[in-house]
C-alpha cells in the first residue's frame, strides 16, 4: 500500500477531478470545514492534502500524518507555511506528538484498513484523543460505472482492486466499502456513534471518541 502510493503521488488527484462527483465534493467540503471550526485535529493519511487545505482554513491547530514522503510534499504546497505540522509515520503506531487533540479526521483511508485490523486503528486514533473528541471518517461508497471494479475478496470479507498508474506499473489494492450498519457498529464498539452521512458517491461518519 505504501509503494502504491508513493508512486502515485503526481496523479492521485486526478481521482477527485470526475465530473459526476463535483456536487457531492462540494458538500463534502463545507461538511468537513463545518466540523473542524476551532478544533485541534489529527489528520491520519492526509495523502496529497486535498482535505488538509479545508481543515487548515478553520482548525486552531492541525498535524496531519502520513505514509509516504511523496505524498507529504506535495500536501505542504497546498497550505500556507507554519499552518500544519505534517509529520511521517504509521497509522497503526501514532506518534505522541507535543500538546492534546479533540477531534481527528481520515479521509479515504478507512477503506483501505482490513476489516480485522478496523478496531486496532480506531482505538489507537482514540487513544491520543482527549475525552469526547470528535472523529470524521470519510470515504468511498461503491457506484457501479463510476468506482473501479472489485477485482478479488479474501477470506475475512476484503475486496480488491486492480489499479494502473500512467506509466503502466500495475497494483493490486484493498479497497473495503463498508454498508452504513458496518460502519455504526464499528463507531459503537470504539466509542459513540453521531452520524452517519451518505452522498451518492461517498459516506460520512461521526463518532465521539472516549466518551466520558
Amino acid at each position: 500500500m505504501q509503494s502504491y502510493y508513493a508512486a502515485r503521488a503526481p496523479e492521485y488527484d486526478a481521482v477527485y477531478l470526475k465530473p459526476e462527483r463535483q456536487a457531492d465534493l462540494r458538500s463534502m467540503e463545507h461538511w468537513v470545514s463545518r466540523a473542524f471550526v476551532g478544533a485541534r485535529v489529527f489528520e491520519i493519511a492526509c495523502g496529497t492534502g486535498y482535505w488538509t487545505q479545508f481543515i487548515a482554513q478553520v482548525a486552531v491547530r492541525l498535524a496531519a500524518l502520513d505514509c509516504a514522503g511523496e505524498t507529504i510534499e506535495i500536501a505542504r504546497s497546498r497550505v500556507p507555511g507554519g499552518k500544519v505540522e505534517f509529520v511521517l509515520g504509521d497509522a497503526y503506531s501514532l506518534p505522541a506528538l507535543a500538546g492534546t487533540f479533540n477531534s481527528a479526521f481520515a479521509g479515504f483511508w478507512f477503506s483501505h484498513v482490513p476489516i480485522g485490523r478496523r478496531r486496532e486503528f480506531l482505538l489507537g486514533l482514540n487513544a491520543v484523543l482527549e475525552r469526547n473528541a470528535k472523529v470524521v471518517l470519510l470515504d468511498n461508497r461503491f457506484v457501479p460505472g463510476s468506482s473501479t471494479a472489485i477485482s478479488g475478496r479474501d477470506a475475512e470479507g476484503n475486496t480488491y482492486q486492480d489499479r494502473q498508474l500512467r506509466d503502466g506499473r500495475s497494483y493490486r489494492v484493498m479497497k473495503n466499502f463498508p454498508s452504513v450498519p458496518d460502519l455504526r457498529a464499528v463507531a459503537t464498539e470504539v466509542g459513540a456513534c453521531v452520524e452517519v452521512v451518505q452522498w451518492e458517491y461517498y459516506w460520512g461518519l461521526e463518532y465521539m471518541a472516549n466518551p466520558t
